[in-house]
């Protein structure tokens, strides 16, 4: 593991990461400074649940390992380390294998929310997009069905998809948006 000390000041990683195996509220991290997260809708987790329901079968076999909600993704980025907790991270790396987060992933799945929206757009965009083996960040409203897929090979430019289906390159998987939204209350 690469250096996991505290630049002098907040909290260094190593506490936060004993805490979060503790605690009953997940926490992001930047830097050193400690963020609760927010509760979910029942839109949320139900867009959440399908769309890990959908994608788990197709990990099946393969080297790739999908996580629902509760692994962080591990960035370090001008000597800051940085843990998110994104609602889906598939990580496809067979060295990508610590206990308590990923640090290679080839897809992160965001749930949008009027909460975390505007961080989900602009501060984790930009931060996964440091992350070498990251191929698609996809941005999921929950009021609408509407997906919006930024790919690396596309110069992370945005491809919005509002019927049909979303390819996902990472897992060379086809989901169809009404599996997607399936049950989820307008």
């Amino acid at each position: 593991m690469t250096s996991l000390s505290n630049p002098g000041y907040g909290v260094s990683v190593d506490v936060y990461l004993s805490g979060e195996r503790h605690s009953e509220i997940r926490h992001e991290y930047v830097g050193g400074q400690v963020y609760a997260m927010v509760g979910a809708s029942r839109r949320h987790g139900l867009i959440a649940m399908n769309f890990a329901s959908l994608l788990r079968p197709k990990t099946r076999g393969t080297q790739c390992q999908l996580f629902m909600a509760d692994m962080k993704v591990w960035l370090s980025i001008a000597g800051q380390e940085i843990f998110y907790y994104p609602d889906l991270v598939l990580s496809c790396d067979p060295e990508d294998r610590e206990d308590y987060f990923v640090r290679r992933p080839c897809l992160i799945v965001e749930v949008l929310s009027e909460a975390t929206e505007r961080i989900d757009r602009r501060e984790k965009m930009l931060a996964y997009q440091t992350i070498p083996s990251l191929n698609e960040y996809l941005l999921v409203a929950q009021d609408l069905p509407r997906v919006e897929v930024y790919r690396r090979r596309n110069d992370w430019r945005p491809d919005l998809v509002t019927e049909a289906s979303v390819s996902l390159e990472c897992l060379d998987a086809t989901l169809a948006i009404e599996a997607i939204y399936e049950d989820v209350p307008w």
